[in-house]
């Protein structure tokens, strides 16, 4: 049986009005190996206990948080924060 010449893969294309970010796959979902301190191991540890909710959900729930925060003191706006017992609100900023 002749052999019939195959077509270069297709690559995946974006979704609506999506680029492509370099390197990163077409999947919906993307595994990342990440080392954690011994102190963010315990914060994901607490978080997960008052969460109840996975590992994953928690660090994906800690970095849209993380850059909806990044983007607002990127764009010049300020974050304030006020502890329960507390009456004064304290700006937040990130080292």
């Amino acid at each position: 049986m002749p052999k019939t010449p195959r077509s270069a893969p297709r690559e995946a294309e974006p979704g609506p009005g999506r680029a492509p970010a370099a390197g990163r796959s077409q999947s919906p979902l993307e595994r990342v190996t990440v080392n954690l301190t011994a102190r963010s191991a315990t914060a994901l540890d607490d978080v997960v206990q008052l969460t109840r909710d996975t590992k994953t959900d928690v660090i994906n729930r800690a970095l849209q948080v993380y850059a909806f925060l990044e983007k607002i003191m990127h764009e010049g706006g300020s974050v304030y924060i006020r502890e329960a017992e507390s009456t004064d609100f304290e700006r937040l900023k990130f080292f």
